[in-house]
């Protein structure tokens, strides 16, 4: 096998060196041997360009594979079992999710040293937005549509699943502080666990930037929100993370992918947070461009709402979490940054610029139209 040159995106849109070292052909042809229905390795055809994990596409003598690798300190194997028996009932119920394949004693996610390693099939269909970088906005309202009512059928095949919350916190979208009637005394109780977040934010004002970020829309929102219904969710719904039966405008969705930031949360967070993904262009800010796409927006509203009906007070609700909807993952992400990759200015982005910064696009003339479109519909 040969090992082809690789970047990574980096936080603002550009292409960078990655934070992990790439996936070797050595190295993939050693987690191999665990998996004998495989065969014998070739070739690494593709490396993924995400930033958080190191994975790749490797033809195999069997068919060609999707291989991940983490650091121990980001995924354990128990942490990864989670994600994939959350997976494994969704493919159950019919969603269309590559399987998790296991090794010849069974296990799905293999520790080797410092690295935890899962092996998929490869997804169906065409991996249409697989170079795309995050919170790139969708050009094609019928893909939005098609992609909410995915995750509606997500959202139904989930309905009975019944686990534990999951049980780390970094680079997972959990919902816990947004949903506490006190966020700054939640977060307070948990950074003794979670010692590298308190590290950062003791140099930070972090409890009077909570405060300023909260103040507009907390309040208001979280008793509604204590109301939702527990729910496993997908929570990092891209289109970057879906495959289609073709390029076509009316394509369907042939995969679903990454269940990395999976959690106990509840429908509209993971409906939120779609919106957040596929219908903000929040790195044409800098840009001084228009980041809001109602359209898109709406689209994947009216996909969802063909599955699952959405009334008027849900849509209410929607819209006044939707800027709150970021905060407990962006603090995962400071989390990350600075403990794992020890890398202060990508944590000082996420706190500034994710965490403060998206919460104070909303009460924007922009921020506050895509929230009024979103409550008429329209």
């Amino acid at each position: 096998m040969s090992n082809p040159p690789h970047s990574v995106h980096g936080l603002a849109g550009d292409s960078m060196p990655p934070d992990w070292p790439p996936l070797t052909a050595g190295e993939v042809a050693r987690v191999l041997r665990g998996y004998r229905q495989l065969g014998a390795p070739d070739r690494i055809v593709w490396h993924s360009p995400r930033p958080l994990s190191a994975a790749c596409l490797v033809d195999t003598t069997a068919g060609t594979v999707f291989v991940k690798r983490h650091h121990q300190r980001v995924r354990t194997t128990a942490t990864l079992a989670e994600e994939h028996r959350f997976i494994a009932h969704l493919r159950h119920a019919g969603v269309p999710i590559p399987e998790v394949l296991r090794d010849e004693h069974g296990e799905t996610a293999i520790a080797r040293g410092d690295w935890v390693y899962e092996i998929h099939a490869r997804a169906a269909g065409v991996d249409l937005y697989r170079e795309a970088i995050s919170w790139s906005v969708l050009a094609n309202r019928e893909h939005a549509f098609t992609a909410g009512r995915m995750l509606a059928v997500l959202h139904d095949a989930a309905a009975n699943y019944r686990t534990a919350q999951r049980d780390t916190h970094i680079l997972v979208a959990r919902s816990e502080l947004v949903c506490a009637a006190d966020p700054i005394a939640a977060l307070q109780a948990q950074l003794p666990g979670r010692p590298g977040l308190a590290d950062y934010l003791r140099n930070r004002d972090w409890t009077g930037d909570l405060a300023r970020l909260l103040k507009p829309w907390h309040a208001a929102v979280q008793p509604r929100l204590m109301q939702q219904p527990r729910l496993w969710t997908h929570n990092d719904w891209h289109v970057s993370n879906l495959c289609w039966s073709g390029g076509e405008a009316h394509a369907d969705i042939a995969a679903v992918l990454d269940f990395g930031l999976a959690a106990a949360t509840f429908a509209l967070f993971d409906l939120a947070t779609a919106i957040e993904r596929n219908a903000i262009a929040w790195l044409e800010l800098d840009r001084g461009a228009d980041a809001a796409h109602a359209d898109v927006a709406l689209a994947l509203l009216a996909g969802y709402g063909e599955q699952r009906p959405l009334d008027s007070a849900q849509r209410q609700l929607l819209a006044d979490l939707l800027p709150l909807v970021h905060m407990d993952f962006a603090l995962s992400e400071v989390e990350y940054f600075h403990a794992i990759t020890r890398s202060r200015p990508n944590a000082d982005v996420a706190y500034d610029t994710f965490l403060l910064g998206h919460a104070a696009w909303f009460a924007t003339a922009p921020g506050q139209a895509l929230l009024q479109a979103i409550r008429d519909g329209t």
